[in-house]
């Protein structure tokens, strides 16, 4: 297959997915989510697969929204339609990395925010360099980061997900270790993945789906507030003043708290 947004290469027992949009910092679009489902539905196919490792190429792993998208989308005029179509997209994606019936890895060498830090929460794993940071930021464009939230409490917990959306602030890779966002901070990733794979390739693939599906049950379910999620994005996007932020910075690279002269 064909991908747009990604690079995917097969190791005996893992696929290896790099995000590959270095230009727009590796934000996602459409034809992001279209490639990473494609590139699941390849691991899930594969028996012999046990693992899916999922790294950014360049300095950051993944941005959250693509604007430049947003912004078109916004001056197409489609109200809430299309933020609820894309809300749903994102989300369903999340919800996939949490039920495939493979070990979900995600690499960090590099900056996260946004929708980044969902696909990092909703991973099985997650190794991060001590150069790595995560942030929510989207408070600062009237937003919040409603499909992210669900899968972040999930991982972590409501007080640090509460203080991560409004105070925005980055989490050094180290503090994302202490609120268990990370497993390992490691600039040895390659390592830590082989000594990983040296036990899960042990393990039948129906015990990782049945592992994945029961403690899925022990906690909270993102399948039971994907409807609130989606439903509070496309409210808050159809704001004209989040509309005027995006447009903004897609055309002027304009942050939402600098004055417009």
């Amino acid at each position: 297959m064909e991908y747009r947004a990604l690079r995917v290469r097969r190791q005996p027992e893992a696929l290896r997915i790099v995000i590959d949009r270095p230009e727009q910092d590796n934000s996602i679009n459409g034809e992001l989510i279209e490639d990473l489902h494609a590139a699941l539905d390849l691991a899930e196919a594969d028996p012999a697969l046990r693992l899916v490792v999922l790294e950014g190429a360049g300095p950051v792993f993944c941005s959250g929204m693509d604007f430049a998208d947003a912004a078109r989308d916004g001056a197409a005029g489609d109200g809430r339609t299309l933020p609820t179509e894309g809300g749903r997209a994102f989300y369903g994606l999340l919800k996939r990395f949490t039920a495939l019936p493979r070990i979900v890895v995600s690499v960090v060498d590099g900056r996260v925010t946004g929708g980044g830090v969902g696909l990092v929460a909703a991973s099985d794993f997650v190794y991060a360099s001590e150069q790595s940071s995560f942030a929510l930021p989207e408070a600062l464009w009237g937003l919040l980061p409603c499909c992210v939230t669900p899968f972040l409490i999930r991982r972590i917990g409501f007080q640090p997900a509460y203080a991560m959306t409004l105070s925005t602030l980055p989490v050094t890779a180290a503090r994302a270790a202490e609120l268990r966002l990370v497993d390992e901070v490691t600039d040895g990733a390659e390592r830590a993945l082989r000594r990983l794979a040296s036990r899960i390739t042990k393990i039948d693939a129906s015990v990782i789906a049945d592992g994945k599906r029961y403690f899925a049950r022990m906690g909270i379910s993102p399948e039971e507030l994907e409807e609130v999620a989606v439903t509070e994005f496309a409210r808050l996007m159809s704001s004209p003043a989040v509309h005027d932020r995006i447009a903004g910075f897609a055309t002027e690279r304009r942050m939402p708290w600098e004055t417009v002269r």
